[in-house]
C-alpha cells in the first residue's frame, strides 16, 4: 500500500504541475488545474511499477482499451509500437489536450488514430503546433476540430511541412484568413500531397483556368487537387477534349467530377443512360451543360430515369432534351413536387400538359405560388402533404450522412 500511495501522490503532483504550466493558454472557462474526475481513466487500472515487459505489455493493452475505447485487437496491435508501465506519461498527453478544450471523445479519437502520441512530450512536441494555429486566428474549438478530423497533423513536422504549406496557401489566396478557412474546412490540405497541390495549381494555370476559379476550387474542394501530377494532367486533357472551355467555371466542375471517378465508374454511368435510349451525343451534351450530374451515382441516375419514364410515363427522349431533370434530387424535389401535381390532376385543377420546367426546375417560392397557394380552397391539404414529404426526405438524408460518417 505504501508503494501505491506514493505513486498516486507523485502522479497527482505531476498532473497539477503540468496543468499549471499550460493554464496560461487555457480559455477563461477552463479550470486552472485538471480535476481527477476529468481523467476518468486514472483509476481504471491498478497502479504499481512493473518489472517485466510482459506485465508492461498487459498494462498498455488494458489502458488503451479502458481509457480510449480501443478494441482488444486494436490495442494489441498498438502495443507493438508503444509501451508504458504506468499511466503517468499518457495522462500528461490527455491532460494537455483537455486543457486546450478537446473533448473526451475527440481525445479518444485522436489517440485511437495515432496512439504513439501518448509517448510525446506535450509541451515540446504538441503545443507548438496548436499555438501555430492559434496565431493564425483559429479558436480553441476550431483547432480541436481540425486535429480530431485529421490527427495526422500532430505527427507532421511544423517547420518542414505545416508552416511551409500554410505559407503557400496564404500566398496563393493572398489572405491568411482564407488560408485558415481552407484548413478548417479540409485539414488534410496540410498533410496530403502538399507538393502535388502546388504543381496541380500550376497545371490549371497552364491550361488557362482563371485564378478566381482555382481559388474557388481550392477553398471549396481541395481534395480535387490532391492527386498525382500525371493523373491530374490526364484529367485536364480529357476534360478539355470533351469540349469544356478552361476559362469557364464548368471546366473545374468537370475536373472535380472526373478526378474522383474511375474509368469503370464513368463507363457504368454512360451505360445507365444508354439503357434508357440516350445517345453518346445526348450524354456528352448533358455533361457539358451540367457536369455535376455525372457525379451522381449510377443507382441514383437509374432511379430518377425510372421514375420519370415508368411512374410519370415520360419518353426518355424528352428527358434527354431537358437534362436538368436528371440533376435534381429524386426524394427531395421530384417526388414531393409530382405528388402535388398528381393531386391537382386527379381533382381536374390542372391539365396533363403541365410545364415540366415550371414544376421541377422552378425555385421553391415560385413552385409554391403556382401549384400550392393558388389552390388553397380547392386542395387545402397540399401544403402539408408537400412539406411532410420534403421534411421526411431531408431527415432520411441526414440519417444517411451520419451512417456514412460512422463508417469512415
Amino acid at each position: 500500500m505504501g508503494i501505491v500511495a506514493g505513486f498516486l501522490r507523485k502522479t497527482l503532483m505531476i498532473q497539477v504541475r503540468f496543468s499549471l504550466s499550460v493554464s496560461a493558454s487555457s480559455s477563461p472557462s477552463t479550470p486552472p488545474h485538471i480535476q481527477i474526475q476529468t481523467l476518468p481513466f486514472l483509476f481504471h487500472e491498478q497502479l504499481y511499477p512493473f518489472s517485466s515487459s510482459s506485465e508492461a505489455h498487459s498494462f498498455t493493452v488494458s489502458h488503451l482499451i479502458n481509457s480510449y475505447g480501443f478494441s482488444h485487437k486494436q490495442a494489441v496491435s498498438a502495443s507493438k509500437y508503444i509501451s508504458f508501465k504506468n499511466p503517468e506519461k499518457p495522462n500528461l498527453v490527455y491532460a494537455f489536450f483537455y486543457s486546450h478544450g478537446f473533448s473526451e471523445s475527440q481525445i479518444s479519437k485522436i489517440i485511437r488514430s495515432k496512439p504513439r502520441l501518448l509517448l510525446s512530450n506535450p509541451l515540446k512536441y504538441l503545443s507548438p503546433k496548436l499555438q501555430f494555429f492559434y496565431s493564425k486566428g483559429a479558436s480553441k474549438p476550431e483547432v480541436a476540430k481540425i486535429v480530431a478530423t485529421c490527427p495526422t497533423i500532430m505527427k507532421k513536422s511544423l517547420e518542414n511541412q505545416i508552416i511551409p504549406y500554410f505559407n503557400f496557401l496564404e500566398g496563393f489566396f493572398e489572405s491568411e484568413q482564407m488560408a485558415m478557412a481552407c484548413v478548417k474546412r479540409f485539414p488534410r490540405a496540410l498533410v496530403d500531397y502538399p507538393h502535388c497541390v502546388e504543381s496541380n495549381i500550376k497545371a490549371l494555370q497552364e491550361f488557362g483556368v482563371p485564378k478566381s476559379n482555382i481559388v474557388t476550387l481550392l477553398s471549396m474542394e481541395p481534395m480535387t487537387l490532391m492527386a498525382t501530377q500525371n493523373h491530374f494532367r490526364k484529367v485536364l486533357e480529357e476534360v478539355k477534349e470533351m469540349g469544356f472551355d478552361p476559362s469557364k467555371k464548368a471546366f473545374t466542375t468537370a475536373v472535380q467530377g472526373m478526378r474522383g471517378m474511375s474509368k469503370s465508374t464513368w463507363e457504368g454511368k454512360i451505360d445507365a443512360f444508354k439503357s434508357w435510349g440516350w445517345s453518346e451525343e445526348d450524354i456528352r451534351l448533358l455533361f457539358l451543360k451540367l457536369p455535376w450530374t455525372m457525379m451522381r451515382s449510377k443507382d441514383k441516375i437509374m432511379a430518377t430515369m425510372d421514375f420519370f419514364v415508368n411512374k410519370m410515363g415520360m419518353k426518355p427522349s424528352i428527358i434527354a432534351h431537358r437534362p436538368m431533370l436528371v440533376s435534381l434530387s429524386l426524394e427531395k424535389r421530384i417526388i414531393p413536387r409530382y405528388s402535388v401535381v398528381h393531386v391537382l390532376l386527379l381533382k381536374g385543377l390542372i391539365k396533363e400538359d403541365f410545364s415540366l420546367r415550371a414544376v421541377f426546375e422552378s425555385r421553391e417560392k415560385v413552385f409554391l405560388h403556382k401549384f400550392v397557394n393558388v389552390y388553397k380552397e380547392e386542395a387545402p391539404q397540399l401544403l402539408n402533404l408537400y412539406q411532410e414529404m420534403v421534411n421526411n426526405a431531408s431527415a432520411r438524408s441526414h440519417i444517411g450522412s451520419i451512417d456514412l460518417d460512422s463508417e469512415r
